[in-house]
């Protein structure tokens, strides 16, 4: 069968580009090498409870268009990202705001605040940071940067943050007021019928083929299509012929417990060298109130007016109640990534930046692939920016059809 489109990768980028060309009137041929759509958003039931398989997922935007096309396929809930950070028996809000400072200094007012991390930053307020450590120094002062950035950072990373580049840590947000929320866009939640519900729903109308290698798939199916969507990674799609550029992988470790709430909030940042792991998830606490799936969802879910064909699995869906019994916790390893590895971070150093410019160079020798996504671009994209860059890809390869 002739496609006008072979979308490789089910993740967000390769959904939206799907469900925008099948509304175009054109015929679509999604493909990905997992077992299940949806990419990193994708959701297992783990005993009753919802779990963000490849870590937390808080969809956050700013831009009204992205904003309004979600709505039109999920509702979401009032979810808001407040985390905490743990270092040995201590427990601080996150991001910096009054209630960290208050706790670490015994401060009351926005005022003391601003007093204390000026009298932190003057010595490094006139250097020239050369590294990591020294950025962090001169932005938030010493107390901040060794209990909550330091031992963090540098598991995150796997190196000692006087190793890393200045340029990781641009700005080291400051908060002057009791806020706990972590984001600052006007625009947050979780779908209450789940990411998997939204990628479905994308999909509908395409054709989707699970459990697939691209390599193997266009080795026996040459002519399939007219043009390629690629998310995978680009030095791999051009076989690592300049080299591999470099990424931070995770590990992710889970613990069912046999109770209904473990630590009270669903992320907390581990931020001490005692613990190899860099945060522990609590997957329940992204469904705020425990929402049952609501009435609009049970009315459109499965009634597309095209139905997603889908070869292998049908998606899973169960992730909207969650067990009382239960609690799902999700520790986070990150470790150096290998060919073969989940890639998750890009790592935009000087030499991958270099390389990644090469690649990009090649790409425009295939003016019959679109590379697109968080692999595709080498870049680390938030949901929202992901959405984003696939409806201005569809425009673009609409105006030059």
């Amino acid at each position: 069968m002739k496609y006008d489109y072979l979308i490789v990768g089910a993740g967000l980028f390769g959904c939206v580009f799907a469900r925008e060309m099948t509304d175009a009137g054109k015929k679509c041929l999604v493909i990905d090498r997992r077992d299940h759509i949806g990419g990193n958003v994708y959701c297992a039931d783990i005993e009753g409870v919802c779990v963000h398989r490849y870590g937390a997922h808080i969809f956050h935007t700013a831009d009204e268009e992205v904003w309004q096309y979600v709505q039109r396929f999920v509702t979401f809930n009032n979810y808001v990202n407040s985390p905490m950070a743990r270092i040995g028996d201590e427990i601080y809000n996150m991001p910096f705001n009054m209630n960290t400072f208050s706790k670490l200094w015994g401060v009351k007012t926005p005022a003391e605040a601003m007093a204390k991390i000026a009298e932190q930053t003057a010595p490094y307020k006139d250097i020239e940071p050369q590294n990591l450590e020294e950025q962090a120094l001169k932005l938030v002062g010493r107390d901040i940067y060794e209990k909550l950035v330091k031992a963090y950072t540098e598991k995150q990373w796997g190196r000692k943050c006087t190793e890393l580049p200045a340029f990781i840590i641009r700005r080291l947000p400051l908060r002057f007021t009791y806020d706990n929320n972590y984001f600052t866009h006007p625009h947050q939640g979780i779908p209450v019928e789940g990411y998997n519900a939204l990628a479905e729903k994308l999909l509908a109308g395409s054709d989707v083929k699970l459990g697939v290698d691209y390599r193997a798939f266009i080795a026996e199916n040459p002519d399939v299509a007219e043009k390629t969507v690629y998310t995978g990674a680009i030095d791999e799609f051009f076989d690592y012929q300049l080299g591999h550029l470099q990424y931070r992988t995770v590990r992710f470790e889970d613990e069912v417990l046999d109770m209904d709430n473990w630590q009270g909030v669903a992320v907390v940042n581990y931020t001490s060298d005692t613990e190899a792991f860099t945060r522990i998830i609590e997957h329940k606490h992204f469904i705020v109130g425990h929402h049952p799936m609501p009435d609009r969802a049970l009315a459109t879910l499965g009634e597309s007016k095209d139905s997603l064909s889908l070869v292998g699995q049908k998606p899973d869906l169960k992730c909207q109640g969650q067990n009382p019994d239960k609690t799902v916790i999700s520790r986070e390893y990150p470790t150096e990534w290998t060919p073969g590895m989940e890639p998750y971070y890009p790592v935009n150093d000087e030499r991958n930046s270099a390389l990644l410019a090469q690649y990009q160079e090649l790409a425009k020798t295939r003016p019959d692939v679109i590379f697109g996504g968080r692999l595709g671009n080498y870049r680390y994209y938030d949901m929202d920016q992901v959405i984003r860059a696939a409806l201005d890809a569809v425009k673009d390869s609409l105006s030059q059809s």
